[in-house]
Parts: C-alpha cells; sequence; structure tokens
C-alpha cells in the first residue's frame, strides 16, 4: 500500500506552519513534506517534526527571488556560486531534520538564452549537487513541471528529466514524478511511472487541472494509485495539493488508506 506524506507548504493553511506536523499527525499522515522552509529556524523545524514524531521526506532546494518568478537557479548561466551557495543551505536544513531527498529546482528560462547552455549549466550543476549530497547520505531529484503552473519553467517533461539524469550520471540523482504537473504536460501516467520506475525517488499527487485532492479532477486515482502500488514502488507519494476549501474535510481521498481498504472515489 503507497505512504504517503502531506505536505506542509499546502496543506493545513489553517493554522501556522509549525503547527501544521501536529494537524498532519492527527489526520494520520505517515510523513511530511514541504517546498521552502528556509523562513523558518530549522531547530524550531526539527523539534516540531520531532514532537510529532514524523519523518520529514522533501523539500526544495530555495527558488531564489521568489517574489520576482525565480525558481531556482539550476540552469541558470552566471549563478553557479549562488546554486552552490542554495545547495549548502538546502544540505543544511536536511541535515537538522533527518530529510534524505532534496528537490534541486532547475529555475525559470532565461530571455534569449540557449537550451544546449542551460543544459549544460544544470547538468554541471546537478554533479555538483550530487556529490556535495552524497557526502551526508542526501539523494536529490529533479522535478518537470507544468508551463501552466510555473511559466518558462526549463524542464517540463519526464523524457527531458531523464535524458538529464543520463548526462549527469549522478549515482544519487532520480527524477521525482508529481502526477500533477505531467497529467498537464505528457498524460500517460502509469506507462511513464512503469517505464521509469527504477528511476523515480519520489512521487507526488494532485488532481487536475486544479490541484486541489485527488477526486476533484480528471486523474482516475483509483487506477493510478493502485497501479503505483501493484508495481511494487517503495518511496512516499506526496499529497502535493491545494485543499479546495478546509484540509480536513478534503480528506475523504485519504480514509481508505488510514483503514487499510483499497483505494475508491466514488464520482
Amino acid at each position: 500500500m503507497p505512504r504517503f506524506a502531506a505536505n506542509l507548504s499546502l496543506m493545513f493553511a489553517e493554522v501556522p506552519f509549525l503547527d501544521r506536523f501536529a494537524a498532519a499527525v492527527e489526520s494520520r499522515f505517515s510523513a511530511v513534506e514541504y517546498q521552502f522552509p528556509y523562513a523558518f529556524d530549522r531547530r524550531d523545524i526539527a523539534s516540531a517534526a520531532r514532537d510529532a514524531h514524523l519523518p520529514v521526506v522533501l523539500h526544495n532546494t530555495p527558488p531564489g527571488d521568489f517574489d520576482k518568478g525565480e525558481r531556482g537557479l539550476g540552469c541558470i548561466p552566471g549563478r553557479q556560486a549562488e546554486f552552490r551557495d542554495q545547495v549548502t543551505q538546502a544540505i543544511d536544513y536536511a541535515r537538522a531534520v533527518g530529510c534524505t531527498k532534496i528537490h534541486v529546482m532547475a529555475g525559470v528560462w532565461p530571455d534569449g538564452a540557449k537550451e544546449e547552455d542551460l543544459n549544460k549549466v544544470f547538468v554541471e550543476n546537478l554533479r555538483h549537487a550530487g556529490k556535495e549530497a552524497a557526502k551526508v547520505g542526501i539523494d536529490i531529484l529533479i522535478e518537470p513541471l507544468s508551463r501552466p503552473s510555473v511559466p518558462n519553467y526549463f524542464l517540463v517533461k519526464s523524457k527531458q528529466a531523464v535524458r538529464l539524469m543520463d548526462e549527469a550520471k549522478v549515482p544519487n540523482l532520480y527524477l521525482q514524478y508529481d502526477a500533477f504537473h505531467m497529467q498537464v504536460m505528457e498524460g500517460n501516467l502509469c506507462a511513464t511511472i512503469e517505464r521509469h520506475l527504477k528511476r523515480i525517488g519520489h512521487i507526488q499527487i494532485a488532481d487536475a487541472p486544479g490541484r486541489n485532492e485527488p477526486g476533484t479532477g480528471e486523474i482516475n486515482f483509483s487506477y493510478l494509485l493502485g497501479h503505483i502500488d501493484s508495481l511494487g514502488y517503495g518511496g512516499w507519494v506526496g499529497a502535493e495539493y491545494k485543499p479546495a476549501g478546509a484540509t480536513k474535510a478534503g480528506l475523504a481521498w485519504f480514509q481508505p488508506y488510514r483503514t487499510g481498504q483499497k483505494f475508491q472515489i466514488a464520482r
């Protein structure tokens, strides 16, 4: 049966961030993830996770200047020194909470830049991030994002991600496969997950097109999650969605996993 981690950047937003750990365990999630923890002291985050007895399984590298539209520096030429500082910061936060996976954000395609130049910078940066993370037992991941959600994001297809991984040849580099983003960009979720299963280090879910909880959109999660389970996927499935209303009111999709039943959504 899949193991689910609540994404605390999006879920349980009714309470302050550090209180969301307790909210997640009250809702019987087995782990948590979040996007950007850097506005908080890592010791406070570690304390909240420890008090809730919840492992932290994933966070992102810093996005850069989020308000200006930056979404990571992985592929951005001329900013490699900043990227290395970001990697150091992300590893420091991961070690504080015992997190063993970091999503390395690719970044938004700069105006006028050539794909081959961005590809080269990203590969070099992934090699650096992988080397530094491996020293402390951490895996790094790359995640294709949908263009409607993050306009002009550099990494947008699973095939592109696998090609970059093949070129980088980093032993601790894996694919972070987000069902929402890939439904928007390419569809064919089950076949793609099966084809790349050995390369996938983390899966995330949200329904499309609204990015709300399972059962609110077009993805057949009964089939998808059952298929993932049948493949023997042993990693975490991150519930990275924007609740349509109050988080706890939208957890009907999760109820079967609390009781050990098979996943089923009434439509």
